[in-house]
């Protein structure tokens, strides 16, 4: 099981980051095509849905999450968490506002983040 796992995430992709000390991997999953939003028109529920289970699907081996992303799909994904995948529920430990980060400044964002966490739980110093 991952300890750590940023997810950044808005209606076009979804990056998955397993942060370590050694490692920053990143995944990428893309909605099928009804699923995004193009100029404010609601998208496809069916295909959201299922983007959000293949996001779900990837951090099942994750002990903590944090959300990130730029506009809402983010809490519509935890909402779709706390109806469809509630076992990532407890594991969620942030939801973050974000633009458009390079995957280099979100793994910076990520460890940082993770290791205040820690830091805060005494579980590192």
């Amino acid at each position: 099981m991952s300890k750590h796992v940023a997810v950044w995430l808005d209606h076009a992709e979804a990056k998955i980051f397993h942060v370590d000390d050694e490692r920053f991997d990143p995944k990428k999953i893309e909605p099928h095509h009804h699923a995004r939003r193009v100029n404010d028109e609601r998208s496809d529920p069916a295909a959201l849905r299922h983007y959000f289970d293949d996001i779900a699907r990837a951090l099942n081996d994750a002990e903590e999450i944090l959300v990130v992303g730029p506009g809402s799909a983010k809490l519509e994904f935890i909402k779709h968490v706390h109806e469809h995948a509630r076992a990532l529920v407890p594991r969620i430990v942030g939801v973050e506002t974000t633009r458009h980060p390079t995957d280099g400044e979100l793994e910076a964002h990520a460890r940082h983040y993770f290791h205040a966490a820690d830091r805060m739980r005494g579980t590192v110093r």
